[in-house]
């Protein structure tokens, strides 16, 4: 098992290409700021973290007795958790977070490791195979379902697949409840083969040592309600933690998929290995943005209702996408190239759950 490659025509659209890193270049230096995070980011932070860690404070010390209170902290730590990985981890993970290169690397894999996630792992399928072959069939993992979930028009088709638009969120409630048990761990296997890990100057002994111990330590710190409360039994646990789970799995699935899987994303399929389209139009042509007015939900995803601007300029933090998208989308129009967005999140939503229909008919 090798990584998969797809050549881009980068031949074409140069003059555009040429254009567009020149514009959102000069913004940053004519207003005099840096492309990494500032102290909204670091603000950020505090909250984000303080989301995830005071309802487990809470819980842990018994606070309350109410068992409905239990279950909303539950549901706050689990909106944390996905708050941590949109606003912190995802920056830290893309070297945006600050300008220092071990500093990112260290806030990476803290960040992930307390989330119960490998910051390894996560890099090479979001960084490296993601951001290089976006919606591309058989080289993007973001869009390889599950058997159960078809998100790519030329995935096999299955029976089941015509109802996926009612059970697809299901299956997206479980997606940090699989990283923190089996997929890590198949994907490091993986990864491995494809010799990724030693492109990343590292061993599958070493990661694997590091995968343990950061799952011995977050079910280590994870599991300390049920043994500082003693009201708590593992039920109560139990049904907390599927639930943290599930609002997190939710909530990232939700917002990763409304901009890869609606109705305006394109799927191109390369011809003996070569696209079309060269890597800037190509994530014009498969990436979509969302409500990018509604300054409360891109403060809360940590700006990837910009995802235009993400694909494009991934090493510039969130922070700044809702400055630059202008100048993106004014330079995409000029050159005739698309700029695909939605206005609001509720008509995003509707677009990918037709999404889910259509691939399943």
């Amino acid at each position: 098992m090798q990584a998969k490659t797809a050549r881009f025509n980068n031949e074409s659209g140069r003059e555009f290409q040429s254009e567009l890193r020149k514009r959102v270049d000069a913004y940053f230096k004519s207003n005099k700021i840096s492309k990494n995070g500032n102290w909204k980011l670091y603000l950020k932070t505090i909250v984000m973290f303080s989301l995830y860690l005071i309802p487990f404070f809470l819980l842990t010390f018994g606070v309350f007795e109410s068992k409905i209170v239990w279950i909303f902290l539950a549901i706050l730590m689990g909106l944390g958790m996905a708050g941590i990985g949109m606003n912190i981890m995802h920056d830290a993970n893309h070297g945006s977070y600050s300008n220092n290169t071990t500093f990112n690397k260290i806030l990476g894999y803290v960040s992930m490791g307390l989330v119960a996630g490998h910051s390894l792992n996560w890099r090479i399928q979001h960084n490296i195979i993601h951001h290089t072959f976006t919606n591309i069939h058989d080289h993007d993992e973001d869009i390889s379902g599950i058997g159960l979930l078809r998100f790519d028009p030329h995935e096999k088709k299955k029976k089941i697949h015509r109802f996926q638009f009612l059970y697809a969120w299901f299956f997206y409630s479980l997606l940090t409840l699989a990283w923190s048990t089996i997929k890590d761990f198949q994907q490091i296997v993986r990864y491995n083969k494809m010799g990724y890990l030693k492109a990343a100057n590292t061993s599958f002994g070493v990661e694997m040592v590091i995968l343990i111990f950061t799952k011995l330590l977050y079910y280590g710190y994870i599991l300390l309600p049920l043994l500082f409360v003693p009201e708590m039994t593992f039920l109560n646990w139990i049904t907390g933690f599927l639930i943290m789970q599930g609002a997190a799995g939710l909530t990232l699935a939700i917002v990763f998929q409304l901009a890869h899987v609606t109705e305006s994303n394109e799927f191109p399929m390369p011809e003996n290995g070569e696209l079309e389209t060269n890597f800037i139009e190509h994530q014009l042509r498969t990436t979509m943005n969302f409500a990018p007015n509604n300054k409360f939900l891109t403060y809360v995803v940590g700006g990837l209702n910009f995802q235009v601007e993400h694909h494009l300029f991934p090493h510039i933090s969130h922070i700044h996408y809702p400055q630059i998208a202008p100048i993106v989308e004014a330079t995409a129009r000029e050159y005739g190239m698309p700029y695909n967005s939605e206005k609001t999140f509720g008509k995003a939503l509707y677009s990918h759950t037709k999404m889910l229909y259509k691939l399943g008919q």
